[in-house]
């Protein structure tokens, strides 16, 4: 989609965004990280909020593995705001992604029973019982709309999120691609139940937080001078729960900044240490870059070698993927298989399928496969996907051979 440049500076179009926002919907909060976007959407809206005296709600949902220097910085933006908000700071066992290990491919973060990387302040909503609609262990990406509708009690309401779309192509692709908009507003996005998303810095550059941050002498998340004299540059610099797919790359900058925090990550959650090892070497140990196949092996017989070297339980959920994956391509001209391997860039590209595709994927322990072109299941919908997968494995008996 063509970019259509405007005549006034990201920053003025972000506040007349705003300012469009608290005019037209009922009830108004901010979906709240720490990080230096989610930090200066936090102070543009709240400039309008205050100048009108109206209270917001403030989502934190906290996920236990984080930076003091992140809570301190986030105790800081609710005790400067805290005349003006509703706070809702979340420390709820919810179900977070592992990409550190196969035997634990999910954790829960503030997990009962559990050694904690930290406390929860006191301000925090830890009583499972205090939200509705709250299911225990229930995922992230669960919990963010459900609480939105909660919040909004069926009245129109716009919920603030500080994602910028030049910071990848999955964020790019949520705002321009959505053709669910509230009035036709490019920078809103439907949730459902009367909620809708707002991107007010959609289109700022890394440049202009910075930019931001310099003029109006605003408090910003520290951590990021930490992660400048580690060696980052500004589009490197990231703030999430700390052993996701993306963001185990960043696993190592613990031991440098907080080596206290980093002991508690290593032994919070398995595969912690390994991952921040290995992380950013090429080859088989992570899947990056470059693989080889053991010498003797066919990429077909690797994965069969891998996968049966998996626990049972990442076995069964890679091989139903996996069989998808073949039956996919049995209906588009690979009726007698899949190549071992085919062009690179045409398997980078995900134009091919190959053998060596699956096992870049076993490699990299990318538990939602989406090397193999799979997005997210949702685990309320998860448990009925397995009873599909075992009838349709069944069906497909001629695919699955391949497999075993």
């Amino acid at each position: 989609m063509a970019k259509k440049p405007l005549k006034i500076n990201v920053y003025e179009a972000a506040k007349k965004r705003i300012t469009w926002v608290f005019d037209t919907f009922d009830k108004v909060y901010v979906s709240f990280s720490g990080g230096k976007d989610s930090s200066v959407m936090l102070h543009l809206v709240m400039d309008e909020a205050i100048k009108r005296n109206k209270k917001i709600g403030v989502l934190f949902l906290d996920l236990e593995g984080q930076y003091k220097v992140t809570i301190e910085h986030i105790k800081q933006m609710f005790e400067l705001y805290k005349d003006h908000i509703e706070p809702y700071w979340v420390a709820l066992p919810i179900a977070l992604r592992n990409a550190v290990s196969q035997f634990e491919p999910k954790w829960t973060c503030w997990e009962p029973g559990k050694d904690w990387i930290r406390q929860p302040p006191e301000m925090a909503i830890a009583d499972q019982a205090f939200f509705p609609f709250y299911n225990y262990n229930m995922e992230f990406e669960e919990f963010v709309p459900k609480f939105g509708e909660w919040y909004g009690q069926g009245r129109l309401t716009a919920c603030f999120v500080g994602i910028r779309a030049d910071e990848s192509l999955n964020r790019y692709r949520t705002i321009v691609r959505n053709k669910n908009k509230y009035e036709d507003k490019g920078y809103t996005t439907w949730c459902g139940h009367g909620v809708y998303n707002v991107y007010p810095i959609y289109d700022w550059k890394t440049q202009d937080i910075w930019t931001y941050n310099g003029k109006f002498n605003k408090p910003y998340n520290k951590l990021y001078d930490y992660m400048q004299l580690a060696g980052l540059s500004i589009h490197q610099m990231r703030i999430c729960q700390p052993y996701g797919d993306d963001q185990r790359k960043g696993l190592w900058l613990f031991h440098i900044i907080e080596p206290e925090t980093w002991s508690k990550v290593v032994a919070r959650v398995n595969g912690a240490n390994s991952g921040a090892l290995y992380v950013q070497e090429s080859g088989n140990i992570l899947g990056n870059i470059r693989i080889h196949k053991p010498e003797g092996h066919t990429w077909q017989s690797f994965a069969k070698l891998l996968l049966c070297s998996m626990p049972e339980k990442s076995r069964n959920h890679f091989e139903n993927k996996i069989a998808v994956f073949l039956k996919w391509w049995y209906d588009r001209g690979y009726p007698n298989g899949i190549p071992d391997e085919a062009d690179p860039k045409n398997e980078a590209d995900k134009k091919t399928p190959s053998w060596r595709r699956i096992c870049k994927v076993l490699l990299k322990n990318d538990y939602w496969c989406k090397g193999l072109s799979f997005s997210m299941t949702k685990s309320e919908a998860y448990s009925k996907y397995l009873k599909i997968m075992k009838r349709r494995k069944q069906k497909w008996e001629s695919v699955m051979r391949s497999l075993y």
